[in-house]
Order: C-alpha cells, then structure tokens, then sequence
C-alpha cells in the first residue's frame, strides 16, 4: 500500500500547500486552509473489468477533424433543454447548484421518471423508499429509471456496469467518496478526485451525468473553484422558497448560450414548466395605480414582460433612500441623476424605491425607460396607462438610447395585447402592418409629455 500523506487545502478555494498558514494567498480569506489525508497511488480506470489498453490519442490536423454536430438528448422539459442549449450533449458533465430545499431534486427525479432513455439516479441523501415516496408523489414510476443508494465511487461504477444507462445523475457530488483519498466526504480533496472519476467515465463512455450540488452562505457552490472549472455546464436553481416560482439560469456553458432563463412554478405534484413567464411577472390589478410601469426584456433569445413598481416619496430623515429589488442599485442612482440634472426633476430630496415583480434580477438596460416611467409616475401619483409598455435605455445626457432586437420585443408586447410600446426613435424598425402603436421618442421630456401632459 502507498504511504499516506497529509496536506493543506483552502477550504474555500481550493488552494494546496505544504503547510499551514493563517491566510489564503489565492483569496485572501483567513483561517480557511486545513491539513486533509491524501493517499498517492496508481488509480485504475472507472471501469474495474480489464480490458484492453487504451492507445494513447494522436494529433490531427485541424481541417481533418469531424465537425458533424452531435446529436443531443431531448430529455423532455421545455425549460431545462432551452437552458442547456438545446438538450444534453452526450458525454457531458452539468452540475446544478442551488440552496436546501430549493427544488433540486425534485427536478432532477421528475426528469428521470420523464426520460425516455435508460436512466441510474444516484442518491447519496435519501434512502430508495424516500425516493419512490417522492417520485409517486410526483409523477408515479417509470420502467427506465433506476435508483441507487450508494456514495462509494467505485460501487457507483460497478452499477453502471451492470444497468448499462445512458444517463447517469449524481445527488450529490459532496456526498461522494472515493477509496484513492483518505479524507471525509465533502473535503476539497474528495469532490476534486470524485469529479475527475466522473469526467473520465462521461468522456469514455460518451453518457451524459448531472451532479447536484451544494451551496455556501454566500451563494456560490460549496467545494474548491476548480469544480465548476472541470463541469462543462453549471446551472443555478434559484427562488425564494416562499415563493411557488422557481428560475433556473445557465451560469457557464460550453455548448450554448449562458443568457438562457428557464421558470418552473412548485406544486405539490412537482415542477411545472411555465411557458409564458409574463403571467407570473406581470400583476394583475382591478384598478389603476401610479408607480408601475411594464418593460419588455430579453433574457437569452427569450422576451419577457416584467413590471416596474417604484414608489417616490418625502425623505422623513434627513438623507434620502434609496433600494431596489432586483434592480442594479447604481444604475437607479444613475438614471436619477439624469433626471436631476437633465430633465429637471427634483427627485433629490425624496426617497425612491424600486422593485422588480416576480422575484428576478434584471440587468438588460432596455428596461431603463419603464424605470424611469415608474419613478415618475408615483412622483406625479399619475398612473401609467396598462397598456403602455417600455423599451429603452438611458443615456447620461438625457437621450433615449436604442436597444437590441427591438423588433422581437415589439411583437412580444403586440402578442400579450399591449397598444402602445416607447422605444428610442434611433431604433430602426422595419415593422409592417402591426397593431400595436410605436411611439418614438428621443428624450426624457417626450415620454413625461406623452404620458402626463
């Protein structure tokens, strides 16, 4: 047996040393570096049947390479295949991190009982019974999905062996330990060593694995940085468990696009898809009120209505707020700058707060002008027509600037029933025969005209 050697990792990031020290030089932070059994020993392969060497892989010529598209794996949610791109590339590493009972493995349990294909779910949290408890409660039992209670890699593997899946889903990779590493599971050491075995097994036998993953108190996934490093997707599930809507976001995506949203909604049968994410951002009133104003924005290759609830009033102290809720904080001291110094607004004496329905944060800026419209009609308490909608982006001196795509957000607003949308008039628009009206405007002071008088 190899000798066993101890080292140092930062339990934050990741970071080995040959000693302890009090603080981390690759984050900085303090007293996060502890000493971890390792073992060096010549590893096997995943697989623990022999067969015969591997030859090693030589270097092609780069127009010799093939360039076919591979063919991905619908796995059956609407949301989920739009996040990754299109489906599950095969042979591919997706982590999904998320806080505690969140969702995830309600999501990841309801697909595998959707899949079509032959699916090992691998549970190193919860017990079989616990599992097709949840699954009945779910959607009932399905002939290709497989559950496996089990957090030793080397078992996992033998499984695989012999059920032979063609997706493979981890819950959850801090649970799993491996016989090569002498250190508890959850250490920087064993989730490093767990994931690499995992990598080797999806590139080799070209099956796709999702891992679930946790979180620390700050939001970023627990483990060294390096982990979502070696994934080739890493998701996030994300929402406020008081809340019955849950949104999922690509955060890294080697094979599509990471501007993707996907909105689910919990209910006691599971996750439901949500296809028109509009209903659930956009509330519905009896009467009119001011401070609200609705946004077209764009998230991917996706529109969404969402609404701009701002309320202005009097500093009772002696310096103004100001807070926003999914909102950047410096973009709203920004735009009342402008208002200030540009339109003539005196907004500087009065506090301001701003909020974003439905629990999302929004960084498009093309939601500016809504924003400005919300903010000036609680500070008239003139309400916003209910059928005015808003795209546009605030310059520093005042002009409304044009936004990206403006034509799929038009459509958008015309299709959910809006009758007027504001965009910039340095928009080029080549719109025919469209019901909705498109005003053009060029400055703050044309929006405040056309809305207020």
């Amino acid at each position: 047996m190899a000798k066993v050697k101890t080292s140092f990792f930062c339990q934050n990031c990741g970071t080995q040393y040959p000693k302890w020290q009090g603080q981390c030089n690759s984050c900085r932070e303090w007293n996060t570096i502890v000493e971890e059994l390792i073992q060096k020993e010549e590893k096997p392969a995943w697989r623990t049947s022999s067969a015969e060497p591997k030859r090693a892989s030589k270097p092609l010529r780069i127009n010799e390479i093939d360039t076919a598209a591979e063919q991905r794996m619908d796995i059956g949610d609407a949301e989920l295949n739009r996040v990754l791109g299109g489906g599950l590339v095969p042979g591919s590493l997706t982590l999904l991190g998320g806080e505690p009972g969140i969702g995830k493995s309600t999501l990841l349990l309801q697909i595998s009982l959707k899949l079509p294909y032959r699916t090992l779910y691998v549970s190193g949290e919860e017990s079989q019974k616990q599992i097709k408890m949840r699954a009945e409660r779910i959607t009932g039992a399905a002939d290709n999905c497989f559950i496996l209670t089990e957090t030793k890699t080397q078992n996992i593997f033998k499984q695989i062996e012999a059920t032979t899946p063609e997706v493979v889903i981890i819950d959850s990779i801090q649970t799993l330990h491996s016989d090569y590493i002498e250190s508890s599971a959850g250490s920087i050491s064993q989730i490093r060593e767990t994931t690499a075995e995992l990598i080797k097994f999806a590139k080799e036998s070209n099956v796709p694995v999702i891992l679930i993953g946790h979180i620390t108190k700050d939001g970023s996934i627990a483990g060294p940085k390096i982990l979502e490093h070696m994934v080739d997707t890493v998701l996030q599930f994300e929402g406020d468990r008081n809340h019955v809507y849950r949104i999922l976001r690509s955060l890294k995506n080697r094979f599509g696009s990471t501007a993707e949203l996907g909105i689910y909604e919990m209910l006691g049968s599971g996750l439901r898809e949500v296809a028109n994410p509009s209903e659930i951002l956009i509330s519905h009133k009896e009467e009119e009120l001011s401070g609200t104003a609705i946004a077209t924005t764009l998230e991917g290759m996706r529109p969404l209505m969402v609404e701009i609830q701002a309320l202005v009033s009097s500093a009772v102290y002696g310096t103004p707020q100001r807070s926003t809720t999914g909102y950047n904080a410096k973009r709203l001291n920004m735009i009342l700058a402008v208002l200030e110094k540009r339109a003539g607004f005196r907004l500087g004496a009065k506090d301001v707060f701003l909020n974003i329905t439905g629990g999302i944060n929004v960084d498009d800026p093309a939601i500016d002008l809504a924003v400005v419209a919300a903010i000036l009609s609680s500070n008239e308490d003139i309400p916003v027509n209910k059928d005015f909608c808003f795209a546009g982006e605030i310059g520093l001196s005042g002009e409304i600037r044009p936004v990206n795509r403006v034509e799929q957000r038009i459509l958008e607003a015309e299709k959910l029933g809006f009758s007027t949308i504001f965009v910039s008039k340095y928009n080029k628009i080549s719109l025919k025969d469209t019901l909705i009206d498109i005003k053009l405007v060029a400055k703050i002071e044309d929006v405040a005209g056309h809305l207020f008088g």
